[in-house]
Parts: structure tokens; C-alpha cells; sequence
């Protein structure tokens, strides 16, 4: 799955060259609010366009359930895109994303020259991945190149059904350095390897935590998901976010984790509120919370623990705050794991999502190995599952 053909193994000069970027930003009022996801495009298609292909750009951008929506048009993308690479992008506004309007404008493309589609998106069978439209995009391009990683683990029209048709389909930059670091972290990784999950739910990360088991020295729990190991264990979680179906399943792998030799770790104490709100008073609890309070965040002592749990590895892969990171005075815990791992000599991988989030607004980004664009992308990665975009490229 992992050995894929990228941008430097083929020579696109006077081709036309199809690439499904991620510019699903998030925009306010027309404006983006976070342009990453464009920056982090630049070097795939600055490479494309110094090789001299004719480069097609498509991208998704919100949920326009398959209708053309104004809000959410890449007009906006199309400027800023313009600005960073110092070059005209032209924008190809067509409702139906592959109109007369794009097909004028490839036919006009000289070598190095940038065109941008409309929102792959408006086109109902976008997601549905239906021959219709993956004929149409690839009747625009003889190459296709996919550096969408945040949208690798579905299959749709622009980065899977499109493949059927081209010969030459290749992932970019930004898609190789995610199978790099995730897929090389999961199969391959430097040890001691250190897995911290966090988030809400135990249900979304199950197989993820089953995979890790095989694979990890240790793995750190925290965030809303700890109270169902909490409970499991015979604590009183009070109005914690709480799945009873997974109780069973809970003690199940912390089983798993003993036969394994794998050291799990669990809070040992928990921030507690009475209500879900930044001026909550709050307490620190060990042991069992009141009927009427809720976890909101890691304790001082789990603090310390998971920090110096991460001390001596070699590999780090986190996926989801400790808490409830979006309230300043519930925000410590994952404040204190970012800490830990932007202070440590190792490879420190922050999957998407929440985590890479909180680890930019703390202002760590750089301190990190590699920070994933895909959150459901990267889970999928840490489940061991294969991404239908990364499985349609070509093999070396």
C-alpha cells in the first residue's frame, strides 16, 4: 500500500495534469480563516508547474450535497492561491465543475500555466463516485496526481473513480509525506513507540486502539473516552461522557494490554465541573466523582505521568485532546502533552483533527515531526486500514 508512485517518478512536461488538492479551508464572511491547507499544496504543484505541465487543480470545499452553492464556491481560494504561488490561477466557474468554461480554459493552457476547477462537491456524484463525472475529469487531464490526504480514506469521483480512467495516476508531496510518517510510524516505527489517544468517544477509536495494542510499548488514554475506562474499572464517572455499550470492551483491552506487555495508562485523577462551561468551578478528583459533576480535563498527577511516559520515545503519535481543550481553564491537560512532546528527541506525529488544531493555536506546530491535514484519514491510517485514494495510485 505504501509504495507508491509520486510527482518525481514521471515527467509531466507539456501534459495536462489533473491534481486533487485539499483547499477545504475554513472561510468567514468570503474570507479564509486558515490558509495551511493551501501553503501546504505549494510544493506539489510548484514542482508540476516547473516541470512545465499544464496544471489542473479540483478540490472540495464544505458539504454542498451535490448542488452549486455561492457560499461555498473556491472563488476565494482562487485569489489567495494566485498570491502564494506569484502566479495567475484562472478559475474555471462552472456550476457543473467540468463545463465549457473549464474545457476553454484547458484548451488555452500553455506549459506551466495553473487553472482551478469549481467545487468537486456541487456535483451530486461527487461522493457517490459514479463513472459519470470520474469520465468527465479524466477527459480534461492525461495525468492525475492526489495530494488530498484529508479526504484519502473515501472514494469519490476526483480522487479515486478518476483513476479508472487515466493511465498515469501518482500521489504528491503532501500524500507521500502522510504515508511516510503515519505509515511508517504504525508499521516500521523507532522504539520505544508511544501512542496517546484522546477525544470523546471510545466508539470511533476502537479499532484504532485494537491495532495500536499490536504495535505500541505504550499507550496513553485521556479525554472523554477515559471515563468508559473508568467506569469499566469500577469508578463512579457521574454525568462524564460515558458509552455503557463499551464497558465490556474496555476491560477487554486493558486485558489485552497486560497479556501484550503493553503499559496502558489511565488517568489517575481528573479535573471535575458541575457544568459544561469555562467559569465552572472546579475541583481535582481521585477515585470517584459526585453523581452531579463531569470530567472536563486530566488531572496535575496524570499531568506528570503521561509526560514522562513520553520522555524517553522514539516515536510519538497523538490523535485527540485530553479535555476539553476549547475552554482555556480545561485546557491544561493537553497544554501539558503538547509540552512533553515538543520537548522531546523523538518523531512526534499529531494526527489531524482536534490534536493538530490544539497543538497550532498553542503555538507548537513547528516543534512537531509531522502534523496530518486528514483527521478521519489519519484514524483510518492507525486502524491499519487501506485508504482507498492512497490504494489508487499507481505501484511502484
Amino acid at each position: 500500500m505504501l509504495n507508491k508512485k509520486s510527482v518525481d517518478d514521471i515527467n509531466v512536461k507539456g501534459l495536462r495534469v489533473l491534481v486533487r488538492c485539499d483547499f477545504n479551508v475554513p472561510l468567514q464572511d468570503g474570507k479564509i480563516t486558515d490558509e495551511n491547507r493551501l501553503v501546504a499544496a505549494l510544493p506539489t504543484i510548484k514542482k508540476l508547474i516547473a516541470d512545465g505541465g499544464k496544471v489542473i487543480l479540483c478540490s472540495h470545499l464544505g458539504k454542498p450535497k451535490g448542488e452549486p452553492k455561492p457560499e461555498l464556491s473556491l472563488a476565494p481560494v482562487v485569489v489567495r492561491l494566485s498570491e502564494l504561488l506569484g502566479q495567475e490561477v484562472k478559475f474555471a466557474a462552472d456550476p457543473e465543475v467540468v463545463g465549457p468554461n473549464a474545457r476553454a480554459a484547458v484548451e488555452a493552457m500553455k506549459d506551466g500555466d495553473v487553472i482551478l476547477l469549481e467545487n468537486t462537491r456541487y456535483r451530486a456524484e461527487e461522493t457517490k463516485n459514479e463513472d459519470n463525472f470520474s469520465k468527465e475529469l479524466a477527459s480534461l487531464c492525461d495525468v492525475f496526481v492526489n495530494d488530498a490526504f484529508g479526504t484519502a480514506h473515501r472514494a469519490h469521483c476526483s480522487n479515486v473513480g478518476v483513476t479508472k480512467y487515466v493511465k498515469t495516476a501518482v500521489v504528491g508531496y503532501l500524500m507521500q509525506k502522510e504515508i511516510d510518517f503515519l505509515g511508517n510510524a504504525v508499521n516500521n516505527p523507532k522504539r520505544p513507540f508511544v501512542a496517546i489517544l484522546g477525544g470523546a468517544k471510545v466508539s470511533s477509536k476502537i479499532s484504532v486502539i485494537n491495532n495500536l495494542l499490536d504495535k505500541v510499548d505504550t499507550l496513553i488514554i485521556g479525554g472523554g473516552m477515559a471515563y468508559t475506562f473508568a467506569k469499566a474499572q469500577g469508578k463512579e464517572v457521574g454525568k462524564s461522557l460515558l458509552e455503557a455499550d463499551y464497558l465490556d470492551y474496555a476491560n477487554e483491552m486493558i486485558k489485552k494490554a497486560a497479556d501484550k506487555g503493553v503499559n496502558l495508562l489511565l488517568p489517575v485523577d481528573t479535573v471535575v465541573a458541575k457544568e459544561f462551561s469555562n467559569d465552572a468551578p472546579s475541583r481535582v478528583v481521585e477515585g470517584s466523582m459526585e453523581a452531579d459533576e463531569m470530567g472536563m480535563d486530566i488531572g496535575p498527577k496524570t499531568r506528570e505521568i503521561f509526560a514522562n511516559a513520553v520522555k524517553d520515545a522514539k516515536t510519538v503519535v497523538w490523535n485527540g485532546p485530553m479535555g476539553v481543550f476549547e475552554m482555556p481553564n480545561f485546557a491544561e491537560g493537553t497544554i501539558a502533552v503538547a509540552k512533553a512532546l515538543a520537548d522531546i528527541d523523538a518523531i512526534t506525529i499529531i494526527g489531524g483533527g482536534d490534536s493538530a488544531a490544539a497543538v497550532n493555536q498553542l503555538g507548537f506546530g513547528d516543534k512537531m515531526t509531522h502534523i496530518s491535514t486528514g483527521g478521519g484519514a489519519s484514524l483510518e491510517f492507525l486502524e491499519g486500514k487501506e485508504l482507498p485514494g492512497v490504494a489508487a495510485a499507481n505501484d511502484k
